[in-house]
């Protein structure tokens, strides 16, 4: 009876001080209910613009948010850094080699990485990036990260060229019409855009792995890849190019527990992300961390910190 009693008193106990632990630590979680919170986007049905709009209902479901994030249709990296730095955006969308230089702001994530396309038609005789001297190239538009590549890219290989900004989709009705002789462009594997397009007229991809090793020194974050012949029904085997990483953007003064309840609600979400973008399927925590040049904001590092083993 004795030993009963004391059992029945040491398990009481013990669900005391765990209903005491769980109120505790209910307490000390941040209300972010009244978060404002506006999300710098891209070009619309681009994969900024659509993780953009996906991640806006999953942080206002997951922190409870009175109100959805609002998300802001932009030309690329460079215009998100812009609205980021004006104070009209809170999050943003960039690829890494467009945020050297912006001291005040920091990284949440690094989520995927860009493969570089040069397009041309198949019948075309461009079999080389130096073969785009004196012809007409889409570059995006000048605020966009595909843009500041190819912009680098030319000079890289002292090919002089004629820009000119129009986006994907345009570009690639304009090469097949003859328009331009070649589209620029940057973004996860495959290009929705680039496959349906290669249906109207067929298509083929540029190596350019000859130009990687000045791209390289150039911006370390830019790193070689390969864009395996299975990923479009080009002609052509395998591409040399280049892969740069996009991040997910704020500014430096941004309170660290918003920061780490978007970075938790980001991987915890990477599946849903995934059904909206194959891009996404890419985000993991692992990399989520390699950000240079930016350092990751407080509240990112305090996850991922936390989710060591």
């Amino acid at each position: 009876m004795t030993v009963t009693r004391q059992t029945t008193r040491r398990t009481t106990r013990r669900f005391g001080l765990l209903a005491l632990t769980l109120m505790l630590l209910a307490g000390c979680t941040p209300d972010l209910s009244g978060e404002p919170l506006t999300i710098a986007g891209g070009v619309p049905g681009g994969v900024y613009s659509k993780l953009a709009k996906s991640l806006a209902g999953i942080w206002q479901g997951g922190l409870g948010m009175a109100t959805t994030p609002n998300v802001l249709p932009s030309n690329g990296s460079r215009d998100n850094l812009g609205l980021l730095e004006s104070r009209k955006a809170d999050v943003a969308f960039s690829a890494a080699d467009l945020t050297t230089g912006h001291s005040d702001l920091r990284a949440l994530a690094r989520i995927y990485d860009d493969y570089l396309h040069v397009v041309v038609l198949r019948s075309s005789h461009i079999t080389k990036i130096e073969d785009l001297k004196d012809r007409t190239v889409a570059v995006g538009s000048p605020d966009s990260g595909v843009a500041f590549i190819a912009t680098k890219l030319l000079a890289q290989a002292a090919v002089q060229a004629k820009t000119t900004p129009l986006n994907l989709d345009p570009a690639l009705d304009a090469l097949a019409t003859g328009g331009v002789d070649a589209v620029f462009w940057s973004g996860g594997l495959p290009t929705d855009a680039i496959t349906r397009a290669n249906q109207r007229s067929p298509l083929r991809l540029l190596d350019i792995g000859a130009q990687m090793d000045k791209m390289r020194e150039l911006n370390a974050v830019y790193r070689t890849a390969t864009i395996p012949a299975s990923t479009y029904p080009l002609g052509g085997g395998p591409v040399t190019t280049l892969i740069v990483p996009n991040y997910l953007v704020v500014r430096a003064d941004m309170s660290p527990d918003l920061a780490e309840a978007l970075v938790a609600k980001l991987f915890d979400a990477v599946g849903e992300l995934s059904n909206v973008s194959p891009a996404a399927q890419s985000i993991d925590v692992h990399p989520g961390i390699e950000t240079m040049p930016l350092d990751l904001h407080p509240g990112a590092l305090r996850y991922y910190r936390d989710r060591k083993p």
